[in-house]
């Protein structure tokens, strides 16, 4: 067994092999527990988080009873928290469990060697090693420019939260691996943080105090990402003609058929042609958007049917756009509306509005399995598959906003970290509805912990726009 407790007459140790990972006494408790509430601003999936925590126990008392060791404050021994190391096929599981419900906080601060490295953290797009920093959990716009002392993140910060930082991402996953070949996930959608910033220590911070955190061994790192991959799934394949040739995206309406012949008379290999406009656009003060209402407009692509059918005889794949939220002056929102498939308000029965800037889209809610089944079948299956669509960019996924009130009555605070992996699934039910898991295919940036079983390409969201290199990848640590 790789990994094991051993107790102590003031505490415990959680040992990998023979190496400490977690020392816990009574004196120095590695384990506390606490209330807080969170303290958000949303702009267009931009969020800032702050946290006001309320009351914060160390767990400084113990007992081990039938293999369960039971933690409480000496202050507090009507709060008890349960701890349990459980060996599963894959990896080994250490549950925690608060008998208290109005307790929602954890923080658990293990070791490590000074000289180990961590990598993992989901899509990562700033630095790849993880020692050194904090990193939130938390799947949002990755944000413009990423650095706050530079002047283009700051105004982009003072418009809508939209700077970003080092660790903002659509694609967060609270996993690491580390260079002593073992592996820690939390299994859990909650607000959690890792923090790296001291050397020999490894700090972690949750908003639930319920939460396991899995444990994975093996001889070796390719051996270490197998057995994970095991276990939160692999990628489809991708299908043979998206990786044959080039897939132009072209957004010009009418106009977009002559452009790509021109494109095609290079000789160059093409196998797809991708037109996000093909559900047409409206005009803003931002510039020109897609119209959030899912299916053919006619008047922006009027021969669309023939034109992919005449693609289709040459090779050539037609890719749309879509994403999980439905126009609010949009038929499609109508239908969705008339059945009670959208998310609603907390303080009444109406549909949730979100602001995507000069227009409101609804929130298909895919906490209902009735709701996801019609967005996969009416939307994606009847509207983009059955219309000869063999592509998409499935956008978004990373805007759920947290004061939505959703069918299943889960908190949206943790719904809005499994939303990207509800839709990716959407996606890929839709596709495998038609018996085309292996002939159609769709892209996403956003992400979650599960979604690499449903999900066969990802893209890294908008960055900068310029190659200038990136001046902190070099630079010492704050």
């Amino acid at each position: 067994m790789p990994f094991s407790i051993i107790m102590h007459p003031e505490g415990f140790d959680l040992l990998h092999g023979d190496v400490s990972m977690l020392s816990h006494r009574n004196d120095a408790p590695a384990i506390s527990i606490g209330s807080g509430r969170p303290d958000l601003d949303m702009v267009r999936g931009n969020f800032r988080v702050d946290d006001v925590v309320e009351t914060r126990l160390p767990l400084d008392c113990f007992v081990q009873v039938d293999g369960c060791i039971r933690l409480w404050n000496a202050k507090r021994p009507d709060v008890v928290a349960t701890l349990v190391l459980e060996e599963r096929a894959l990896q080994s599981i250490l549950t925690f469990r608060c008998t208290d419900p109005a307790f929602n906080r954890l923080w658990i601060d293990m070791q490590c060697a000074t000289s180990e490295a961590f990598w993992g953290g989901g899509e990562q797009m700033s630095y790849l090693r993880l020692n050194g920093r904090r990193f939130p959990f938390w799947t949002s716009e990755p944000g413009v420019g990423r650095d706050k002392s530079t002047a283009l993140t700051q105004t982009m910060d003072a418009d809508g939260l939209a700077g970003g930082d080092y660790w903002t991402t659509n694609y967060p996953q609270p996993t690491w691996v580390s260079s002593a070949r073992y592996a820690v996930h939390l299994e859990t959608a909650a607000y959690s943080v890792l923090d790296l910033t001291d050397a020999g220590r490894v700090g972690v911070e949750c908003w639930s105090a319920n939460v396991d955190l899995e444990l994975f061994d093996a001889p070796s790192l390719p051996a270490l990402v197998t057995k994970m991959s095991d276990r939160f799934g692999r990628q489809p394949a991708l299908p043979d003609w998206a990786i044959s040739g080039a897939i132009v995206g072209l957004k010009d309406g009418v106009d977009t058929f002559d452009r790509f012949e021109k494109i095609a008379a290079s000789g160059a290999a093409i196998t797809g042609l991708w037109c996000e406009d093909w559900i047409g656009i409206r005009q803003t003060s931002f510039g020109k958007r897609l119209f959030w209402d899912w299916k053919w407009n006619a008047a922006r692509y009027p021969d669309l049917p023939a034109q992919i059918s005449a693609l289709a005889e040459r090779g050539i794949r037609f890719l749309g756009y879509v994403n999980p939220y439905l126009a609010v002056d949009g038929s499609l929102y109508q239908e969705a509306r008339a059945v009670n498939f959208l998310a609603l308000r907390q303080d009444s029965d109406e549909p949730y509005a979100v602001d995507f800037g000069e227009f409101d889209a609804g929130v298909v809610d895919f906490t209902n399995p009735a709701a996801a089944a019609w967005f996969a079948d009416r939307i994606i299956g009847q509207k983009m598959l059955d219309f000869g669509l063999s592509g998409w960019m499935a956008d978004f996924g990373e805007y759920l906003p947290t004061d939505v009130r959703l069918f299943d009555g889960s908190d949206p605070m943790e719904a809005h970290n499994r939303w990207p992996v509800l839709w990716a699934k959407v996606n890929a039910d839709a596709i495998a509805s038609r018996g085309k898991t292996h002939d159609a295919t769709f892209f996403m940036r956003a992400g979650f912990s599960g979604e690499q079983a449903h999900c066969p390409l990802l893209w890294a969201g908008d960055q900068c726009v310029d190659f200038t290199p990136d001046r902190r990848i070099d630079a010492p640590l704050d």
